[in-house]
């Protein structure tokens, strides 16, 4: 296999596709001695004289249209020893009707906006970018390099800079102010930079940009212009520091606990390529509720990372996927093992579900010649469970997690603008004998200098080190493809052994599996009279199990998208299999599988025009496995209404219903493992509402309750060795309803830049049991009867940069 890998990367970087011709424009920045005030007035004479860029093309939703003269927009660029700054003047011929809708730092609403790209590296692939939009707001964001073909912003890059707008008859200005603090660049003499200007007119639905952009092949950061004049700057001490200060108050079922912390973050340049991030005594009390859901199937449920620390410059330990940052302070490793080797009259007591993070920090950066260095290390501190006798009332305490580190190490090598070689490495060491996990993967992801066709993959190693041995396992990916043009396709082929495993310090759903994909796809380059785009995609997949070696069934999918002129859009999808399908997960034991007829899917989602003050998001889906009675249908209606530029409120509804579906339910000994027919129901209500007192300070609302009743019928079912179903005489009421309720009210105001006050009151109730027969009413008296618990906290989170000091001081001397 590695032999043929070899010969086929040979061949593909043996293949030569002249790059397209493209004028690359350049602008000339002007020194200045006394910096501009950034109060959105260009009225100093520095801007005056400054170089301008203008002759803005379209890029969204058509391609290379000239600007209009009353649309038109012109940039000019300053610098001094502390700070680049942007003014820029937007005509426009009815500012009055531009969209202003509010929101907080990093919310891109329904608002016009102007986007400055940088890459002081000129690599084609790291922009960093800094909007401001038409209400005054702030959004900042690093270009995402991870993928074959990314247009994404990550948002979770913060920086601290300034801006300020004014609104005048013809238009609108922005002025910005950003410090060198803020970038990385090397320290050189003269300095050329990648640069480029993006405007978005959110009435009229479309983009412009000053070097184009050609969002139908490469990557946007590969369409940066030239900013030249920048001479004899130095990168400054990149050093910050962000104390907090947090109380906390939790009632719940008579009891009341007050809790105090204090905590701070640091970030730090070592050089102008790399910053070291580091949390000290984190708190992460007011971190937002993740959407559980009962979970009857056999793979975990996957959340999003909704820590700072964790979302913030992550883009290089997210490549190849093996570092799951919620492992990080998760469920301890011996959480399961807490009640073995109890005595008769033992029973636990308490057993945390949390392990607590002492500290974590981050060293990430590129070289100039294209080298991703990261690395990342956390420390978290023992737990333990509690253990109680009935008898004599003694309790004792069992170690459920040790002193653990946890590592993650990545080279990324960027060449050509296009493509990248990476080596990432996760490690997770726990003091003692407890488990030890180790996982190495190499990959690549490689395009011709045309952005035509795209070859990517990867080859992973998994060591675990339990009970003195150590148990490898392996994962390979190969993806071949043409990713421009009409027509598009793409191969791929994924496998993995039986004893692969991640789950450390990576997610992981299954193992044992080699599946082979296909997909072709047609889409538009141009708008049409009715469309901004489409596509259409046909998908295929045979699915097969490594060991042993066994066909396991298959998946094909038809696939419809379309974007109207007036921003409504829609599709619908046809899903499908043929002859029997085999589930090798769901009854949960190795070398067992169960027998299933294939199943037909239809589904589809409508979405109207967010430019209007009421839109609406609706989906639907129905499925029926053939030669059954099993049906599954849902629907999601979720609409949203902005009462005015600084209150919206959206509400979701979504309803699933299943009837007459087959699901493992328990294992008895070895060789039975019980089935049985379910009915189940899953509806969830949530309201999510946002009032922005201004573009610093806002009040908002979260609420979500989810409700999910399970019946069984009452004869049950055991497997048999083919994958078919008998009778069973088991009999054990395993009905389920499961009840989820979390609101939240917050309040944050930013007093002071990347400064925070923050407010919070929540209410959370849970219960599970079996009265599964209950209707809606019923059930929501019944969820009220369990304890309510109220939660309110306030933090406060202060930003000081060491140069803002160190110019106070120097100006005092």
């Amino acid at each position: 296999m590695k032999t043929s890998l070899y010969t086929f990367l040979f061949l593909f970087s043996a293949i030569t596709i002249a790059q397209e011709n493209g004028t690359k424009k350049s602008l000339t920045a002007s020194r200045v001695t006394k910096a501009p005030k950034i109060d959105g007035i260009l009225d100093e004479l520095v801007w005056k004289n400054a170089e301008s860029a203008a002759n803005f093309l379209m890029f969204r939703p058509d391609r290379g249209i000239k600007e209009r003269k009353n649309k038109k927009t012109v940039v000019k660029v300053l610098y001094d020893d502390q700070a680049i700054y942007f003014g820029v003047y937007l005509y426009d011929d009815n500012p009055q009707g531009m969209a202003m809708q509010f929101g907080g730092r990093d919310e891109v609403g329904q608002v016009d906006y102007f986007q400055v790209s940088i890459n002081p590296n000129n690599d084609g692939q790291n922009d960093t970018d800094f909007l401001v939009m038409s209400t005054g707001a702030q959004a900042d964001a690093k270009a995402k390099t991870s993928g074959r073909r990314s247009f994404g912003k990550d948002y979770s890059w913060s920086a601290v800079w300034e801006s300020n707008i004014s609104i005048v008859d013809d238009g609108w200005i922005v002025e910005i102010r950003i410090p060198y603090s803020a970038l990385r660049f090397s320290n050189t003499n003269i300095q050329t930079w990648g640069i480029n200007f993006q405007r978005k007119m959110n009435k009229e639905n479309e983009e412009y940009s000053w070097n184009f952009i050609d969002t139908n092949k490469g990557k946007i950061p590969q369409y940066a212009g030239t900013l030249l004049g920048i001479e004899n700057i130095e990168p400054p001490t990149r050093l910050s520091f962000s104390p907090y200060a947090s109380a906390t108050s939790t009632s719940f079922d008579g009891s009341n606990e007050i809790n105090a912390s204090i905590g701070m973050d640091l970030k730090y340049g070592i050089n102008e390529s790399f910053t070291l991030d580091a949390t000290l005594i984190p708190d992460f009390g007011q971190t937002a509720f993740d959407d559980q859901i009962l979970n009857l199937g056999p793979f975990e449920q996957r959340y999003t990372e909704k820590r700072a620390f964790f979302t913030e410059g992550t883009e290089l330990f997210e490549k190849g996927g093996i570092f799951y940052s919620r492992r990080v302070g998760n469920r301890a490793v011996g959480y399961r093992n807490a009640s073995d080797n109890l005595t008769e009259n033992e029973t636990v007591i308490e057993n945390p579900t949390k392990v607590n993070l002492i500290n974590a920090l981050k060293v990430s950066g590129r070289t100039k010649k294209g080298l991703g260095i990261g690395i990342f290390n956390a420390i978290t501190e023992k737990t333990y469970a509690t253990i109680k006798d009935s008898e004599t009332e003694e309790t004792r305490k069992v170690l459920t997690e040790p002193f653990a580190n946890y590592n993650v190490f990545v080279l990324d090598q960027q060449f050509n603008g296009n493509s990248s070689v990476s080596i990432v490495n996760t490690n997770v060491t726990r003091d003692g004998s407890f488990r030890n996990a180790n996982t190495t993967a190499l990959l690549f992801n490689l395009s011709d200098k045309g952005n035509k066709f795209n070859i990517s993959g990867s080859y992973k190693l998994s060591n675990v080190f339990e009970n003195e041995e150590n148990t490898k396992g392996y994962s390979a990916f190969l993806s071949l493809g043409k990713t421009s043009g009409n027509w598009r396709y793409s191969l791929v082929h994924f496998r993995n052994n039986d004893t692969y495993d991640i789950r450390d310090l990576g997610f992981q759903r299954s193992n044992n599996k080699a599946n082979y994909f296909s997909r072709v796809s047609y889409q538009i380059l141009k708008p049409t009279k009715l469309f901004n785009r489409y596509r259409i995609s046909f998908k295929s997949e045979l699915k097969h199990q490594t060991t042993p070696e066994m066909y396991t069934g298959n998946e094909f999918e038809l696939d419809a998208f379309f974007s109207t002129v007036n921003k409504t859009a829609f599709s619908i999808s046809i899903e499908t299999g043929f002859g029997d399908q085999l589930d090798v997960y769901e009854p949960r034991v190795a070398g067992r599988y169960f027998r299933q007829n294939s199943a037909t899917e239809l589904s589809g989602f409508i979405s109207t025009d967010y430019r209007k003050k009421l839109a609406f998001d609706i989906r639907g889906a129905y499925a029926k496995r053939s030669n059954t009675d099993n049906v599954e249908f849902a629907i999601n209606f979720s609409p949203r209404y902005r009462i005015s530029d600084k209150f919206e409120i959206v509400y979701k509804a979504e309803l699933e219903r299943t009837f007459n579906e087959k699901g493992r339910v328990t294992q008895l000994d070895d060789e039975t493992i019980i089935f049985g027919n379910r009915d189940k129901k899953q509806f969830t209500n949530s309201l999510a509402g946002k009032y922005s007192f201004n573009t610093k300070s806002s009040l908002s609302l979260s609420f979500r309750h989810y409700w999910s009743p399970v019946t069984y019928d009452a004869d049950y079912l055991s497997l048999n060795d083919n994958g078919t179903l008998d009778a069973n005489n088991y009999k054990e009421n395993n009905n389920i309803n499961y009840n989820i309720w979390n609101l939240d009210f917050n309040y944050a105001w930013q007093f002071a830049p990347g400064s925070q006050l923050i407010a919070l009151y929540r209410n959370t109730l849970f219960n599970k049991n079996d009265l599964s027969q209950l209707d809606y009413s019923n059930n929501l008296e019944d969820l009220f009867k369990e304890p309510l618990q109220h939660i309110f906290s306030l933090k406060m989170i202060y930003y000081i940069d060491y140069n803002n000091i160190k110019n106070v001081f120097t100006a005092r001397s």
